[in-house]
């Protein structure tokens, strides 16, 4: 990969850490204010941090598939990881973005031991300084729900 595709990339992810923390920081700012605005912020961030989780995974896909890896384990990851994120959507605000901001770190867990296997491994800073970010910001998020 070239230095400005990479550099792209870079900024793309910090881009999408905007929603976490936007997300975030309009929970506490609205508060008990707004009950309606609240559940629908809390709903917002926890949906995106599904998404994102699920997003995780589909890597553990699409790296398995360039590689031409034979085992199932990222396959299986890259579907648990989706079901998890979907699962955090389902829970009450408080539980499911504490829960996603857990599978976020599991999901680094994850690719901390197997990105080098797939050729990833030079990506794992990123993922670090991403993960970091989201995670607070959806344990911050619960605490204010």
């Amino acid at each position: 990969m070239n230095a400005a595709h990479r550099e792209f990339a870079q900024r793309l992810g910090y881009a999408g850490l905007i929603p976490f923390v936007l997300g975030c920081a309009l929970i506490w700012l609205i508060g008990d204010r707004d009950l309606d605005q609240h559940a629908f912020v809390s709903l917002a961030l926890s949906a995106y941090a599904g998404l994102v989780i699920a997003f995780l995974g589909g890597i553990h896909w699409g790296l398995s598939f360039a590689r031409g890896l034979p085992g199932r384990q990222p396959l299986a990851w890259g579907v648990g990881a989706a079901l998890l994120g979907w699962l955090g959507v389902l829970m009450a605000p408080y539980a499911g973005l504490a829960w996603h901001g857990a599978v976020l770190i599991a999901c680094y867990g994850v690719d901390r031991r197997v990105y080098p296997q797939l050729g990833a491994g030079d990506w794992l800073t990123l993922r670090f300084r991403l993960t970091a970010v989201a995670a607070l910001s959806c344990f911050l998020a619960a605490a204010g729900s």
